[in-house]
């Protein structure tokens, strides 16, 4: 399977390293957000999830590029059957990224086809809204 890596999150690296004091209405929000966002990959809807995303992902990637990535990453790894959350770490820094707040959020994922370590990281937009602004799969 093909990593993805869109906007912010440009390495992976150990969450527990990067993790500041969580504010855990935050990291809930945040995995809240994920999730949401996390369904419209898994039902394809590939031009919504740039739609939600939040800004420094879409500053990044262009909508058509994301699409053609994230079905590249998606498609060969088949149909989603489960999720598990392993980690959920609220960081206000993270490497090549702008200063913000962040949740980079793991889940282990099984699809039809193989199993992968999926990352994503929303961070707090300037609205105060919480969008994903990176997306990695292993």
């Amino acid at each position: 399977m093909r990593k993805l890596i869109a906007s912010a999150f440009f390495a992976a690296f150990a969450v527990n390293a990067f993790a500041a004091q969580p504010d855990s209405d935050a990291v809930q929000k945040a995995q809240q957000a994920a999730e949401s966002w996390l369904a419209l990959v898994d039902s394809s809807q590939y031009s919504a999830t740039w739609d939600d995303a939040a800004a420094p992902f879409k500053s990044a990637i262009s909508k058509p590029d994301w699409e053609a990535a994230v079905r590249a990453a998606r498609a060969p790894a088949g149909q989603l059957e489960n999720r598990v959350l392993i980690s959920a770490a609220y960081s206000d820094h993270l490497p090549g990224a702008p200063a913000g707040e962040y949740v980079v959020i793991q889940y282990k994922t099984r699809f039809g086809q193989t199993s992968a370590i999926e990352t994503v990281t929303p961070t707090k937009d300037a609205d105060g809204v919480w969008r994903v602004s990176g997306y990695f799969i292993k």
